[in-house]
């Protein structure tokens, strides 16, 4: 995690939390242990974003997500040094962690892309969807950014799918890869949403474009649905 790239160290940075649980305690204590002492210190130390979402249709269940945005990578760096020091998240942190916190735990760091818009906050609930597109190389990863940033966003929004942010992982598994989170206001909304752009003969133009450009052809594609939490700022 700290062997990241000199070109990554400036622009907006997105930590991304994946905990897998087991079916007993652990998710209730992990949402108190967020909720009550590291979200609050997160905010204290860093501000952003913040967003927990719960998985509804994953791979595995139960599942916990969280988002922290930082400045950049040598923000998020001392940060998290400064949350070392803090002698009141360390001791809700040892608290947390006796008996047993998750199955596993694993991070990765997102590079906000320059057409990602700016999360803000919301009170209505909503779906959201997480997709991760693995690409079999960099090259072929820079032609899902063009795309994006290209045609196919106006697309999305015509569509009804408005994403609140895409990145680039720098750091963390199944890299290189794209990911995106979608807010949707049911889960009849996505249905709607993806089933009107699957149809849509601008979307075929510009991906057949794009793949004769690059040579795309996705190497993994996973996509999981989550609620947000109650105390998640974004929702």
């Amino acid at each position: 995690m700290t062997a990241v790239e000199a070109r990554f160290e400036t622009g907006p940075l997105f930590v991304l939390h994946e905990y897998l649980l087991d079916n007993g305690e652990q998710i209730g204590r992990l949402h108190t242990y967020l909720r009550d002492a590291l979200l609050p210190a997160l905010a204290r130390e860093a501000g952003g974003a913040q967003i927990v979402l719960e998985a509804i249709v994953a791979p595995h269940q139960p599942q916990v997500v969280m988002l922290q945005e930082f400045r950049d990578v040598g923000h998020w760096r001392a940060t998290m040094k400064r949350l070392k020091e803090d002698a009141a998240l360390v001791e809700a942190n040892a608290v947390w962690d006796r008996p047993g916190p998750y199955l596993s735990h694993s991070i990765s760091l997102l590079e906000a892309t320059e057409y990602s818009p700016k999360i803000v906050g919301g009170s209505v609930p909503r779906i959201f969807e997480l997709r991760v597109y693995q690409a079999p190389s960099e090259w072929q990863l820079n032609g899902i950014h063009e795309r994006f940033a290209g045609p196919e966003i106006p697309i999305f929004h015509r569509c009804g799918i408005e994403p609140v942010l895409y990145a680039t992982a720098i750091a963390g598994a199944r890299l290189p890869n794209m990911t995106y989170l979608t807010p949707f206001a049911s889960l009849a909304a996505r249905e709607a949403a993806w089933t009107k752009f699957q149809a849509d003969p601008e979307w075929h133009a510009a991906r057949q474009h794009s793949v004769e450009q690059h040579g795309f052809t996705p190497k993994g594609l996973s996509i999981a649905l989550f609620k947000a939490a109650a105390y998640s700022a974004v929702r």
